[in-house]
């Protein structure tokens, strides 16, 4: 798109303001609105930001501001505020790139994989629940009648939340976001939107945007829309799985139909899901960062009989208990969670994957059985590996991997500082459980 296309598109339909858009280091949308009279300012010098008032910027109250200068190809509408456009901008700081910016940092590693002639292309799935609070304070589903024990695509809980469906899934369309599915997922109140994969950059892009339109259309709607990896104990959590290809001259680089394993991979698709299990465990802390989210990585605790997520590091065929599937000519990580920020979650896979392609890593033979069922002694005779069981042990993972903290910059020494930080607070927290259990002991 064109500056004069750009302009063009805001005066058809009727602009009055630009949200210049980028994210912290959690991930979370930041943005500031700028008159469409201004918009090449967004464009030339960008929208200034005073670093310091962000997680993660790397930046000091005397410092210079952080510039988000707009990436025009990513100009859109924001359908669910008639009147405002969006556009994701990279961070500047005098004059340039930022190493602080995950969107940034993702770019470095597309552009490793372009050095190779190949590109990234992902598509994401993110999980999420719609929620209210009762007379108590405390969250429910929002759909009082969502309450089956085994809910999972259930016509009933769909068709009840239809409205706020379809109204996330018009302002998608209407961005040019190809939605193909939505269905009940297996949590009351949980619900995926699956769309149509792209390249790694625009995937990201897409992400962030999936998750602002559904939490401002559920507001809008008296809703509670979250994407919290565990909101309950004892259902399914939110994961963000992510589907992974690499192309080459248009054509998918890691599908061979003569695969001799069976699972249709190319030799450099086995070499790149090598680089993901040898690192899984640092990949951890990226994909699921919060405190919260070592509750989903769980095997049992779930009414419905599964938690869908994984806990050890392995893969399989279509196998859903793995951390890896492989649904034929692409990979699955099943990992990731609603809290990840998917620039920095999708910057490691590559970085992670390309180490197992530059070494040539083999990723051993494929696990096709239930792994939720598998002995503790079984699974350590096969060599199988355990996902970090808290963040703490993901952060130490992380500490220790040089591949992934190289790929990552000074980025990673800021987000290890503040998720150390994160993990300390939690663990001095007197929570209503220790007081249930310990308070008259």
């Amino acid at each position: 798109m064109t500056t004069v296309e750009a302009q063009q598109f805001l005066e058809a339909h009727n602009i009055q303001y630009i949200l210049a858009q980028f994210v912290d280091i959690h991930g979370a949308p930041k943005t500031k609105c700028v008159p469409v009279g201004h918009f090449e300012d967004i464009l030339k010098n960008g929208a200034g930001f005073a670093g310091f008032a962000v997680w993660g910027l790397g930046l000091a109250p005397h410092e210079a501001d952080y510039m988000a200068v707009g990436d025009i190809s990513t100009l859109s509408l924001v359908p669910w505020q008639p009147g405002y456009a969006r556009i994701v901008c990279d961070g500047h700081v005098q004059g340039q790139p930022w190493p602080y910016d995950s969107r940034y940092v993702l770019k470095r590693q597309i552009a490793r994989m372009a050095e190779r002639g190949l590109g990234f292309d992902t598509g994401m799935e993110p999980e999420f629940v719609l929620l209210r609070h009762d007379d108590q304070g405390r969250l429910c589903p929002f759909d009082d009648s969502d309450h089956q024990a085994k809910p999972c695509y259930d016509f009933k809980g769909l068709s009840r939340s239809r409205a706020f469906l379809e109204a996330l899934t018009s302002s998608l369309l209407a961005v040019g976001i190809d939605v193909y599915q939505i269905d009940h997922e297996d949590s009351n109140g949980q619900f995926e939107v699956n769309y149509t994969y792209t390249d790694s950059l625009t995937s990201c892009d897409r992400m962030v945007f999936v998750k602002m339109a559904a939490s401002e259309i559920a507001h809008g709607m008296g809703m509670v829309c979250s994407f919290m990896p565990k909101p309950f104990a004892n259902r399914p959590g939110n994961g963000q799985h992510i589907h992974m290809s690499a192309n080459r001259d248009g054509r998918n680089a890691f599908e061979d139909p003569d695969d001799p394993r069976g699972l249709r991979l190319s030799t450099l698709a086995y070499q790149f899901l090598a680089g993901i299990l040898v690192h899984a465990r640092a990949l951890a802390a990226l994909c699921a960062p919060t405190v919260n989210s070592y509750k989903r990585l769980v095997v049992g605790r779930s009414l419905t009989g599964s938690t869908w997520a994984p806990a050890y590091i392995s893969y399989g065929d279509n196998n859903r208990s793995a951390m890896v599937r492989v649904p034929g000519g692409r990979l699955e990580l099943r990992l990731p969670d609603g809290a990840c920020n998917p620039y920095l979650a999708t910057a490691a896979l590559i970085a992670a994957g390309l180490d197992g392609v530059e070494r040539s890593l083999d990723p051993g033979a494929p696990h096709n059985l239930d792994l939720y069922t598998l002995p503790a002694c079984e699974r350590e005779r096969t060599g199988i590996g355990l996902l970090p069981q808290n963040l703490h042990e993901a952060l130490v993972a992380l500490e220790g991997d040089t591949v992934l903290r190289t790929a990552l910059g000074p980025l990673a020494e800021e987000f290890l500082t503040l998720k150390h930080q994160e993990w300390l607070e939690y663990m001095r927290h007197v929570s209503d459980w220790e007081i249930a259990h310990y308070v008259d002991l």
